[in-house]
C-alpha cells in the first residue's frame, strides 16, 4: 500500500493498492468496482452517456452543449445532487479514483486544446477589421472592471493569503472571457453565422480568446510562483522563450514535413505519431516552467500550419478526444463543484447581481462601439449577449484557480454557476431582442414564367446565358450542425484561392466550389457565388429559403433524395433530405426544383460549345407545367440542346380557340382583370395554357432544334402509355409537380404514387420502373398569395428583379401574385 495525496489541493491521505489495477473476474468473488480499471470505464461510460442526455434534452431549448456537460458534471454527478448519496459517492467516485480520472480528463484537455491550436487560422487576425478589434476590447474591459470589484467581495470569504493582483486577474479573465468554439455553435443555431453581425462576433471573439490565453498564462505564472518577483520573472521568460521554439523550429519543421509529403497521399504513420508524442512533451515542458501544461499543448497546436496536415489531425484526435475524453475533464469539475456551499440570500444577491454587471458591461462596451461605428442600437446590444458566451476556457480558468488555491470552493461553485447563467441566457435573449430584418421590398419575378428574358436569371444551384440573360448562381453547400468544433469553424475562414482546407467538411466544400468555379471560367456570361450553411436537418430549409429571399433569386434546385444505383434501381441516401425537399416547398419564396440525377452532369463538358443534350418537356397545363415549359425556353438558344415539348390533350375535351382568335372574338382581356370575375379558376388556367404555347410556337417555329407534339388520352393509362413510346434518346425530362391541378390524364397515377413531392409524373419518371435512365427536373411555381391576373405576365414582362420580401411579409398593398386553387 502507498499514501498519496488525491491532488494537491486536498490535506487529506488516500491509500491506494498499486496491483489492484484489472479484476480476477466476479465468479472468483472480486468487486471490479475495488479496481481502477473497471472502476474508471464505468466512470467514463456514465460521464458520456449522461451528457448525451442532457445534449438531447436540452436540444429543444438550443442550448450548446457545453451547458450539458456543466450541468451533468457540476450538478447531476457532483456533490450537489447524486454525490450526496455517501453509497454513491463512495462506490463510483471514491477519493482514491481521482487522481486516475482527473489524469485522463487532463491528457484529454491537452489535446482537445491541441486541436483548438490546430484548427485556429491566426492569418484572420490580420483582416478582422477595426470594428471587431474595438468589439473584442470593449467586451473585455467593463467585465474585467466588475471581476476587480468582485473579487474584493469574494476575498472576505476566501482564507487563501493569494496575492490580490492574481485573485483579480484570475476573476477578470473568467468575467471577460468569450468562448469562441461556443459561440459559432450558437450563431450557427440562430441562423446569423452567415450575417454581418455574426462575423463581427467571431472576429472579435477570436481577439477575445487570443487575449484570454495570453492573460490565463500569466496568471498561472503569477499564481505557481507564489508571489516571488524573480521567480515570476523566470516563469514568464521561459514562456516566451517556449513561445519562440515554436513559431521559429516546431513550425518551419511541421511545414518541411508537409512539403516532404506528396499532395493526395497520407502522411507517414511516424510523422502523425511524433506530432502527438510532441504535444505531450510539450505540456510537460509548460508544466515544469512553470506554465500550465494546456498552454503548451495549445502553442504546439498553432504551430501546425493550415492545411493538410491539420486536417489529418483533426480527423484523427477530434471524436476521440472531444466525444470520450473531454467530458471528463467537466466530470472532475462537477466534483470539485458543491452547490450547497453556496448559502444565504446575501450570497445569491451577489452572485446575481455579478451576472447582471458583467453582462451589462459586455453590452454597454458593445453599444458604445456601435454607436461610434453607426450601427443600430440593437445589434450592438446583440453583440454584447454574444460576446458573454462562455465555454471551456473559462472552465480551464476556474479549476487551475482552485488548484491553485485562489479559489475556495464556495467561489469556485459561485463561478460555474455565472457560468452556466450566463451562457444558458444568450440564446432566449438573442431571440428577443435582435431578428435580423430583410429586404422588405416587395419582388414579383419569383418564377421563371414571370423573369423577362433579357435580364439577369437568378438560381440557387442548366439553363443557357446569354450577354442580354447572364445567370447568376449561388451555390449553397449544406453541411449537418454537429457537436464537431471543426465542422464549425470553417464559416470564419474567408474564402481565398488556394486556401489551405481545415477537414473534411471544408474539403468537401471547396471541391464543389472549385467544380463550380472551373464551370464558371468555361462559360459565358455566367457568375457563381459559393456559400456554405451548416445547420440542422430540420433547419435546413431556412437556410435555402432565407438565402433565396436575400439574393432574390427565381428558382431554386435541391437534389431528390434518391440516388440511382450500379443496376439501374434507385435508393434513398438520406431520409432528411426528403424532408428539407419537402419544406422547401412547402416554404420558398420562389420557384422550387427537385433534380433526380442519373448521370446528366456527367455527359456534359465543360466547355459550353460542347454540350449536346436532348431535353423533352411534358406539358399537362397548369402553372407547375407553365414553369417547366418556361424554364426549357431558356435553353432554347443554345446550340447543343434539342428540345421536344409533347403536350397531352384529352381526347373528348372541347378544346378553346388559339389565343389569337380569343383576342380578335374578346373572349378575354388580359389586361382587364375585372373580366375575370366572371370566368372560372379552371377556365382561366387553360387561357393561360394556350397563350403560353401558342407565343412557345410562334417563336420556335423555325427552330429545326425544337419539336412540339400533341398526344390525345383519355385517361392515366393512355398518359403512361404515351411516355413509354417517346424514344430513349432524351437526357433530360421536365415536368411541373402538378399541385392543385385536378386532371383526368393523370387519375389513377397519384395512388401509386411513393413520392408526392415531385408529383404523379415526376414519381413515375424516377422510379426504378421506367425504362429510361434520363434524369427527370420537377418544378414547382412559386404562386404567391394574390390574383390570377399576375400569372398572364410571360417571359417578356417589362419587370426586373428589384427586391423580396421575407416568407411571412405581406406584399404590398395593391400588388397580387399569380395563385392558382391549391
Amino acid at each position: 500500500m502507498a499514501d498519496v495525496p488525491s491532488n494537491k489541493t486536498d490535506d487529506y491521505i488516500v491509500c491506494y493498492a498499486p496491483t489492484m489495477i484489472t479484476t480476477n473476474g466476479v465468479w472468483q468473488g472480486d468487486n471490479p468496482l475495488e479496481y481502477s480499471l473497471p472502476l474508471f470505464i464505468l466512470q467514463l461510460t456514465l460521464v458520456v452517456v449522461a451528457t448525451r442526455i442532457f445534449v438531447f434534452i436540452l436540444k429543444p431549448f438550443r442550448q450548446p452543449r457545453v451547458i450539458a456537460e456543466i450541468l451533468v458534471s457540476g450538478v447531476m454527478l457532483g456533490p450537489s445532487v447524486l454525490g450526496q448519496n455517501q453509497a454513491f459517492a463512495n462506490a463510483v467516485f471514491p477519493l482514491r479514483s481521482v487522481m486516475v480520472i482527473e489524469t485522463m480528463a487532463n491528457i484529454g484537455l491537452l489535446y482537445f486544446l491541441f486541436l483548438v491550436g490546430v484548427e485556429m487560422d491566426m492569418t484572420v487576425m490580420r483582416s478582422v477589421g477595426r470594428k471587431a478589434v474595438a468589439s473584442a476590447i470593449a467586451g473585455m474591459v467593463l467585465p474585467f472592471v466588475v471581476g476587480i470589484v468582485f473579487s474584493y467581495l469574494l476575498a472576505e470569504r476566501t482564507d487563501s493569503d493569494i496575492n490580490q493582483g492574481t485573485f483579480i486577474l484570475f476573476l477578470g479573465v473568467a468575467l471577460s472571457v468569450t468562448a469562441f468554439p461556443v459561440l459559432a455553435r450558437i450563431l450557427a443555431e440562430l441562423k446569423l453565422i452567415n450575417t454581418e453581425l455574426g462575423r463581427l462576433a467571431l472576429s472579435a471573439a477570436l481577439i477575445n480568446d487570443v487575449c484570454a490565453w495570453i492573460m490565463l498564462a500569466l496568471a498561472i505564472a503569477l499564481a505557481e510562483s507564489e508571489a516571488t518577483t524573480l521567480a515570476s520573472l523566470w516563469v514568464l521568460i521561459s514562456s516566451a522563450a517556449f513561445v519562440a521554439v515554436c513559431v521559429y523550429a516546431v513550425r518551419p519543421a511541421a511545414a518541411w514535413l508537409v512539403k516532404k509529403t506528396p499532395e493526395g497521399e497520407p502522411f507517414s504513420e511516424f510523422y502523425i505519431s511524433l506530432i502527438l508524442a510532441g504535444v505531450m512533451v510539450s505540456g510537460f515542458i509548460t508544466d515544469a516552467i512553470g506554465t500550465h501544461a494546456v498552454f503548451g499543448a495549445f502553442m504546439f497546436g498553432l504551430s501546425i500550419p493550415n492545411g493538410q496536415l491539420s486536417f489529418t489531425l483533426v480527423e484523427k484526435l477530434e471524436d476521440f478526444v472531444s466525444g470520450l475524453l473531454l467530458p471528463l475533464f467537466f466530470a472532475i469539475s462537477g466534483l470539485k463543484t458543491n452547490l450547497g456551499l453556496i448559502h444565504g440570500s446575501h450570497t445569491w444577491l451577489i452572485l446575481l447581481l455579478v451576472i447582471f454587471l458583467a453582462c451589462i458591461g459586455k453590452v454597454a462596451g458593445t453599444i458604445l462601439v456601435a454607436l461610434f461605428y453607426q450601427m443600430p442600437i440593437h445589434e450592438g446590444a446583440a453583440l454584447g449577449l454574444l460576446m458573454n458566451t462562455k465555454g471551456l476556457v473559462e472552465m480551464v480558468v476556474l479549476n487551475v484557480g482552485k488548484d491553485q488555491k485562489v479559489f475556495d470552493e464556495e467561489s469556485f461553485a459561485i463561478m460555474v454557476v455565472i457560468t452556466v447563467i450566463m451562457t444558458g441566457i444568450i440564446v432566449p435573449a438573442i431571440s428577443i431582442i435582435y431578428r435580423p430584418s430583410r429586404n422588405s421590398i416587395y419582388y414579383k419575378r419569383r418564377s421563371i414564367e414571370m423573369s423577362k428574358l433579357d435580364t439577369e436569371f437568378r438560381i440557387l444551384v442548366f439553363s443557357n446565358p446569354t450577354k442580354n440573360s447572364p445567370i447568376c448562381v449561388y451555390v449553397l453547400h449544406l453541411v449537418e450542425l454537429s457537436g464537431r468544433t471543426s465542422a464549425i469553424l470553417i464559416v470564419h475562414n474567408t474564402a481565398k484561392q488556394d486556401a489551405p482546407v481545415l477537414n473534411r467538411t471544408e474539403a468537401q466544400s471547396d471541391h464543389i466550389i472549385k467544380a463550380f468555379e472551373n464551370y464558371e471560367q468555361h462559360a459565358s456570361y455566367i457568375s457563381v457565388q459559393p456559400l456554405t450553411a451548416i445547420s440542422r436537418y430540420s433547419t435546413m430549409h431556412e437556410d435555402i429559403c432565407n438565402l433565396a429571399a436575400d439574393n432574390r433569386v427565381s428558382l431554386v434546385i435541391v437534389p431528390f433524395h434518391k440516388q440511382q444505383t450500379v443496376d439501374g434501381g434507385m435508393e434513398a441516401t438520406n431520409m432528411a433530405y426528403r424532408s428539407i425537399n419537402q419544406n422547401v416547398l412547402a416554404n420558398a419564396p420562389c420557384s422550387v426544383g427537385i433534380l433526380v440525377d442519373r448521370g446528366l452532369s456527367g455527359s456534359n463538358n465543360l466547355a459550353g460549345n460542347q454540350v449536346s443534350h436532348h431535353v423533352a418537356v411534358l406539358f399537362f397545363g397548369g402553372p407547375d407545367d407553365r414553369e417547366a415549359l418556361c424554364y426549357r425556353w431558356r435553353m432554347v438558344e443554345h446550340p447543343g440542346i434539342s428540345l421536344t415539348v409533347m403536350r397531352f390533350v384529352q381526347t373528348d375535351q372541347v378544346q378553346l380557340e388559339p389565343f389569337s382568335q380569343q383576342q380578335q372574338h374578346g373572349s378575354i382581356d388580359f389586361h382587364q382583370p375585372r373580366v375575370l370575375t366572371v370566368q372560372t379558376d379552371r377556365d382561366i388556367q387553360k387561357q393561360l395554357d394556350e397563350k403560353l404555347i401558342h407565343e412557345f410556337r410562334i417563336r420556335c417555329e423555325d427552330d429545326n432544334s425544337v419539336g412540339y407534339v400533341e398526344k390525345l388520352v383519355s385517361n392515366g393509362e393512355d398518359t403512361v402509355a404515351a411516355i413509354r413510346t417517346m424514344d430513349d434518346i432524351h437526357d433530360l425530362f421536365i415536368v411541373g409537380r402538378g399541385q392543385g391541378v385536378i386532371s383526368p390524364l393523370t387519375a389513377g397515377l397519384t395512388d401509386w404514387s411513393e413520392c408526392p413531392e415531385i408529383g404523379a409524373i415526376g414519381d413515375m419518371l424516377a422510379s426504378s420502373d421506367f425504362a429510361a435512365t434520363a434524369s427527370v427536373l420537377v418544378l414547382q411555381q412559386y404562386v404567391g398569395d394574390g390574383s390570377p391576373c399576375e400569372g398572364l405576365e410571360t417571359p417578356n414582362a417589362e419587370e426586373h428583379i428589384t427586391g423580396i420580401s421575407h416568407s411571412s411579409t405581406p406584399p404590398p398593398s395593391g400588388h397580387k401574385m399569380f395563385n392558382s386553387d391549391r
